[in-house]
């Protein structure tokens, strides 16, 4: 039984500026915009492929939605949501049902089933387990999520995938253990001693918040096809910390 990671979205006050950083660091294409998202979300989005994985950059186009609230609880611009696909939807669904924690979007259809859980019964952020027909396709069609001839706006020139989700708490190792109750996969530790979940192409890492930022997911790691590029652009753009790591959209972006 597996679970890939398909889509990192970030909740942001300008999807606009944000997907133009994206663009101008590291080469990301606007694919797709959702002008379909249900009424009572009240967000709009942007879809920029990472190979065969999104980067989904919302922005709340009303007052009271939940993904405002979620911003002003962040304290800004930041993560939003881990997307996965499973292999096989009906044990992931057995065990949320198990583990008693709240659906606050499903969908099934014949090619795809979608399943977001409550981040008050998840923790660290909204988490998203999902399962649509021909995951394994060269070109998945994730035709739920993106539509129309999205391949065309691929670009690998500078990243090519995303290869970690960094959630940060104040409990890093219990929040991990929380996920890894969910997902069914263990917990181990990477270099810096952080627990992390390994799924089938990426890393879940979990570290402590130490940005004066609550809980939340704080950033992502993208494996880099000419990174000198993406950090010359970023610091060109005032994006670039002396460390290296790239802010975009409240995440710090790291690449592998």
């Amino acid at each position: 039984m597996w679970l890939r990671l398909r889509q990192i979205a970030f909740i942001v006050q300008d999807a606009d500026k944000v997907a133009a950083d994206l663009n101008a660091v590291f080469g990301l294409e606007v694919a797709y915009i959702d002008e379909h998202l249900p009424p009572a979300f009240g967000l709009q989005n942007r879809l920029l492929p990472v190979g065969t994985q999104f980067i989904e950059v919302c922005a709340p186009v009303r007052e009271n939605t939940a993904g405002g609230r979620y911003l002003e609880r962040r304290g800004g611009d930041g993560g939003y949501m881990v997307i996965c696909q499973a292999d096989d939807h009906a044990p992931r669904k057995a065990r949320v049902s198990e583990l008693g924690i709240r659906v606050v979007a499903a969908r099934d259809t014949e090619t795809s089933y979608l399943m977001q859980l409550h981040p008050q019964d998840t923790g660290g952020s909204f988490l998203e387990i999902d399962w649509h027909a021909g995951a394994d396709d060269p070109i998945p069609g994730w035709s739920h999520a993106i539509r129309g001839p999205w391949q065309d706006y691929i670009r690998t020139d500078r990243v090519r995938a995303i290869v970690a989700a960094e959630i940060q708490s104040p409990e890093p190792e219990k929040l991990a253990a929380r996920w890894s109750e969910i997902i069914q996969d263990p917990i181990t530790k990477d270099a810096a001693g952080n627990p992390v979940i390994t799924i089938d192409n990426a890393t879940l890492r979990f570290v402590p918040a130490t940005d004066g930022r609550p809980e939340g997911l704080g950033g992502i790691d993208l494996a880099a096809t000419d990174a000198g590029a993406a950090l010359a652009a970023a610091k060109e753009r005032g994006l670039r910390r002396d460390d290296g790591v790239i802010l975009i959209g409240g995440m710090r972006i790291r690449l592998v």
